[in-house]
């Protein structure tokens, strides 16, 4: 997941526009960079994965990762949340309930920064 949350997102260096706007053909991108850069495709998947949430091969670490790339940006998705919490609960054997209650409380706090974080990354301007 560590892998995943740092390289996720690498695609977007064949598609800057999607930098800082909406798209997802750096996700098939990325994945394919990373398969020509000699990464093993289990951590590859993870910039094919991050935007494709109910596809077959989807795993918890791969739904952690998109979690990790919505709350960092202060973006409820309650699909995402929903699917993360039935996994977890299946899991752990705790009731759904307590296991959303809990996340909701971790994506809050995550959250709570995410507005000095776009700022930080705006100081570095993109070139072409």
């Amino acid at each position: 997941m560590l892998f995943g949350a740092a390289t996720h997102d690498v695609g977007k260096v064949l598609h800057p526009t999607e930098l800082s706007a909406p798209g997802s053909l750096h996700e098939p991108a990325g994945h394919t960079l990373l398969l020509s850069r000699g990464v093993p495709e289990h951590l590859a998947r993870f910039a094919r994965t991050h935007g494709s949430w109910t596809a077959d091969d989807v795993t918890l670490e791969d739904l952690l990762v998109s979690l990790a790339d919505k709350a960092w940006k202060a973006k409820r998705v309650p699909d995402l949340e929903h699917l993360v919490t039935a996994y977890l609960a299946t899991a752990s054997g705790q009731e759904p309930w307590e296991i959303f209650l809990a996340l909701d409380d971790e994506l809050d706090h995550i959250a709570s920064g995410a507005d000095a974080r776009p700022a930080f990354q705006s100081s570095y301007p993109i070139t072409a």
